[in-house]
């Protein structure tokens, strides 16, 4: 089971699209009612089908959060690294945190270049001092190069497999309130375990960045 904290710690979850809160890290959201949640979600702002269920999902888990409309065409045309950042400061409270959950530097799963831009201006902005928080966990799954659906890492920092109850809700929250058929790539991969690489200093979550960057 995900491990259960009392002590409502502010937390930031930032991620690429509305559903990547749910599919990486839902459990863990789940499991931790106490804690105060900010979801900030980078993409998808103007989608009138996106948007109004993660307004859902945030009156769902009693949480706060706001959305951008950075491009997310087919093209996936890179963006300006700068420009993420902006986005990402522009859309988060002004709070001290006491934790951030967000994409790992290269993804969850093979490939997508939205979340890898995500991850890096998150740990750039806290490498820069312009991120406020105590420790950063990264999402941490592979999909062995498209092999199979995305898989948590048993060998990550923090692994937590997720009772039947919780796991249930978090499906629930893929297919009922995101609407996506129990056929449909989401709900085939909403893992069953979670599991995050963990930082409690910006150096390190640099180097590993570093390390770490798709080519």
């Amino acid at each position: 089971m995900v491990m259960k904290d009392k002590t409502g710690r502010k937390v930031a979850v930032i991620v690429a699209h509305p559903d990547d809160e749910t599919l990486w890290a839902g459990g863990t959201i789940l499991t931790n009612p106490g804690w105060q949640y900010f979801i900030a979600c980078l993409c998808r702002s103007e989608d009138q089908d996106r948007a109004p269920k993660f307004k859902n999902l945030l009156n769902t888990l009693g949480a706060e959060g706001k959305m951008a409309d950075l491009d997310d065409g087919p093209e996936q045309v890179p963006l300006d690294e700068k420009e993420v950042e902006k986005t990402i400061l522009k859309i988060l409270p002004d709070w001290s945190f006491d934790l951030v959950i967000s994409h790992h530097p290269n993804g969850e799963y093979t490939r997508h270049r939205r979340h890898e831009e995500t991850s890096r201006a998150v740990i750039n902005l806290w490498y820069k001092g312009l991120l406020n928080t105590k420790e950063l966990w990264l999402f941490a799954y592979e999909d062995g190069h498209q092999k199979y659906y995305p898989r948590a890492r048993q060998t990550a920092d923090l692994y937590f497999p997720l009772s039947a109850e919780f796991w249930q809700e978090k499906y629930r929250l893929v297919t009922r309130l995101y609407g996506f058929q129990e056929n449909s790539w989401e709900a085939r991969t909403t893992p069953k375990e979670e599991s995050f690489w963990r930082f409690t200093s910006s150096e390190k979550a640099m180097n590993y960045l570093l390390q770490n960057t798709a080519l």
